[in-house]
């Protein structure tokens, strides 16, 4: 009787397992004022990842107002966050924050998929 246990609860939670990118609470606040200093209400934040960096792939974070064919659109708090196609699997699990502190200011990224980076926290492999 312990074994099947143990498979449910290992398969609930592989099944709990984040499949799209997350946006802090704080990263959500400061994307809306960015947006906002903008005065449009068509731009939504597009995260991608681009051949490129130190480590072979670096990420891009820019507001977007196309709508391109497999867009993941996730909306958190009223701010939606675009990713394509190509760039979804390499961001499933992803979590973007916002660090406002001396040591620290801007965006940051903490992907469970990359297996390196570099010491910039910009590129990853």
């Amino acid at each position: 009787m312990t074994t099947p246990v143990q498979t449910e609860s290992t398969e609930s939670t592989e099944a709990k397992a984040p499949s799209t990118i997350v946006l802090t609470d704080i990263a959500a606040q400061k994307v809306k004022a960015l947006i906002e200093q903008e005065g449009r209400d068509d731009l939504r934040l597009r995260v991608a990842v681009q051949p490129g960096g130190c480590s072979g792939l670096r990420y891009q974070l820019f507001f977007d107002e196309r709508s391109l064919d497999g867009d993941v659109v996730n909306d958190f708090d009223g701010v939606e966050v675009v990713v394509d196609r190509m760039s979804a699997p390499y961001l499933a699990g992803a979590k973007i924050d916002f660090a406002d502190r001396i040591d620290a200011q801007g965006f940051t990224i903490d992907n469970p998929n990359a297996q390196n980076s570099c010491a910039c926290g910009d590129s990853f492999h």
